[in-house]
């Protein structure tokens, strides 16, 4: 076993190897970004649904019908702009928390700082549920890349997502560094086929003169058909489906401890790297999407997973790509589609295990979480987000329409919390322009709340309310695993002075039959409690039943090997075998409070691991039963089987 685990991990690192897993720039770009990077795959695609959404509405209204509704699409285009300038703020507002915070400043810890335990738990419960969506919206959306450019593989969608969460799992495992440089290849083969492709379409645009949809000669014309509060509420509608795209935004703040010294300027580089390639990315296939015609419509049936736009925008662009060039290129982009977005799910393997960590080091999360693996990770945080995500892909069918909803609540709760945590972090250091940089937090708080609030009121009965209910029930969870540790701690404390020494001890050895564990476990009890030691069997048996002949055996065999330690049998007429048990142990408590009780289990250790599930079950059964009992005492005496 630990020669797999080091061909699947590689080899251990010590605690002094910490530097060692920092990465560069380059490396972190992939590492952090590609969730936010990522997410222009399918943004453009939510942004259209939620106007294809609309149009039906409006349509079967009576408000719209035929080409005019189809003028609607045309709000793709002021809707991506209003996205990027949320974008520009929250930059500018996490950069600053990037430089004020190196040491690692997610919604979490600037909460914790400055709002108190009820904020940064909060920000806490919406970002684990943010991660877990992460997962599970990125390489489903991968996964509906690669089937649409493969159709043979159609049908197959949760099979082949879960086997590529797995995959990211595994190499996380291994270590942030290794993912990194592994995943750096799908990251930069996205980003330069995208602008390749965005490039041939810009060209194909001006001296082609590309297609002339319905829609760009009649967005103008019929824009007036939508006005007052049915135009507020498509547009409301929209932009919370287009904020998608600024998921992951935050990953560098959270993981700002990866980066090499200097990691805060370090972090704040490639923070502004991170948003201009997404802001160009996501607005030139917005633009493209618009012109080309091309739109998006969820599928109906939601174990069919419908092709994606940018499969549709790559062929509007490229033409026929049923063969040459144009069918190489295409299978180049939604490659690298599916590469980028599997690989997108590492930014939340990155940062899910280090807000997990820091949670349980302040008590809110089990303690299991804090601790560090073999390749200096948090190993359990991995496992426990491979879980949940691979959950949710299953229970929906690896379906990004259903997904995606539940997508963006989470994270501008998070985003306004942390953002609110700077004013306040401000107010209390001051410093050089501390007005000014207390104000460029508050309007990031406050476009923020205000989008938050728009994905709570357009997205609610769509999904968004499971997030909504999620965060308050994982909140209070929080602060009862906190409450837990703090009793106990007392608990361990004041038990100090309740510490007694028993007048008697008792032996109890449970046997079922005679070898040289048994008699081991004899010569134990008697070293222990010299002369008060008693052996117990339980006869499962009727008379003449095979196991009444056992009994009987070994009856006979206890004179020979028993060395005069009384043996009793209890009878057990409903074939228990730790019900007995614990009645006689309570049989002895009662005729004796003052008794130190401590009962032996003899056991033998199989030479393969394997063949240990084959045995010892019953003992594992009684152990954890007696562990319950107060002033009781479970030993084990193994004896180890010869090869």
């Amino acid at each position: 076993m630990q020669s797999l685990r080091r061909i699947l991990l590689g080899r251990r690192l010590s605690s002094e190897e910490t530097q060692h897993t920092k990465i560069s720039n380059p490396i972190a770009l992939a590492v952090f970004s590609s969730d936010a990077l990522s997410s222009v795959a399918y943004a453009t695609q939510e942004i259209m649904a939620s106007l294809s959404g609309s149009l039906i509405q409006a349509a079967g209204a009576g408000i719209l019908a035929g080409a005019v509704g189809h003028a609607i699409f045309g709000w793709s285009i002021p809707v991506a702009l209003g996205i990027v300038g949320l974008l520009a703020i929250l930059a500018v507002s996490y950069r600053q928390t990037i430089l004020a915070y190196p040491g690692g400043g997610g919604a979490y810890i600037v909460a914790m700082e400055n709002l108190g335990d009820l904020a940064a738990l909060t920000a806490g419960a919406s970002l684990l549920l943010d991660y877990i969506l992460t997962v599970a919206v990125s390489v489903s959306s991968g996964v509906a890349a690669i089937t649409a450019a493969l159709p043979a593989l159609e049908g197959h969608n949760v099979s082949l997502t879960l086997v590529a969460i797995g995959f990211i799992a595994l190499m996380n495992l291994r270590g942030v560094k290794e993912s990194g440089a592994l995943f750096a290849i799908p990251t930069y083969g996205f980003v330069v086929s995208i602008f390749l492709l965005l490039g041939y379409g810009t060209l194909k645009l001006v001296f082609a003169g590309g297609p002339s949809p319905v829609q760009v000669q009649q967005a103008a014309q019929h824009g007036s058909h939508l006005a007052g509060l049915t135009m507020v509420w498509v547009f409301m509608r929209a932009y919370s489906a287009g904020c998608t795209a600024l998921t992951g935004v935050e990953a560098i703040s959270n993981g700002t401890t990866a980066f090499r010294d200097p990691a805060g300027p370090n972090a704040a580089k490639t923070m502004l790297w991170m948003v201009g390639l997404l802001a160009v990315m996501f607005l030139g296939i917005t633009l493209l999407a618009h012109r080309f015609g091309v739109t998006y419509q969820h599928s109906a049936d939601p174990a069919v997973v419908a092709e994606t736009l940018l499969s549709k925008l790559n062929k509007a662009i490229l033409g026929d790509v049923s063969h040459g060039l144009p069918k190489l290129v295409y299978y180049v982009v939604q490659g690298f589609t599916f590469a980028i977005l599997v690989v997108a799910a590492n930014t939340a393997f990155a940062d899910f295990p280090r807000l997990a960590a820091l949670q349980a080091r302040d008590g809110f999360l089990p303690r299991q979480f804090a601790s560090q693996g073999d390749r200096l990770v948090f190993s359990n945080g991995i496992l426990i987000l491979f879980f949940f995500s691979g959950l949710l892909v299953w229970t929906f069918h690896a379906n990004t329409d259903i997904l995606l909803p539940l997508y963006a609540a989470g994270v501008f709760m998070g985003f306004t919390i942390s953002q609110t945590g700077m004013v306040m972090h401000w107010r209390k250091v001051r410093g050089t322009h501390w007005h000014l940089k207390a104000a460029i937090n508050g309007l990031g708080a406050i476009t923020a709340c205000v989008v938050l609030l728009d994905i709570a009121i357009t997205k609610f009965i769509h999904g968004a309310w499971i997030v909504i209910l999620l965060v308050p029930v994982l909140v209070v969870v929080h602060f009862n695993i906190r409450r837990h540790y703090v009793g106990v701690k007392s608990k361990l404390a004041a038990s100090r002075t309740d510490a007694f020494l028993p007048t008697k001890h008792h032996a109890l050895v449970l046997v079922n039959g005679i070898h040289r564990g048994v008699v081991q476990a004899l010569l134990y009890g008697r070293l222990i409690a010299g002369d008060r030691v008693e052996a117990l069997t339980v006869d499962l048996g009727a008379d003449g039943t095979r196991e009444s002949r056992a009994i009987e055996k070994l009856r006979a065999d206890w004179t020979i090997y028993g060395m005069g330690v009384p043996l009793r049998c209890v009878p057990s007429p409903y074939r228990k075998i730790v019900e007995p048990i614990l009645e006689e142990v309570d049989r002895l408590r009662l005729a004796e409070p003052e008794l130190a009780i401590t009962v032996i289990l003899p056991e033998f250790i199989t030479h393969k691991w394997w063949q240990q599930f084959l045995h010892n079950q019953s003992a594992l059964r009684i152990k954890a039963a007696l562990l319950l009992k107060e002033d009781v005492i479970v030993t084990s005496v193994p004896m180890h089987l010869p090869e």
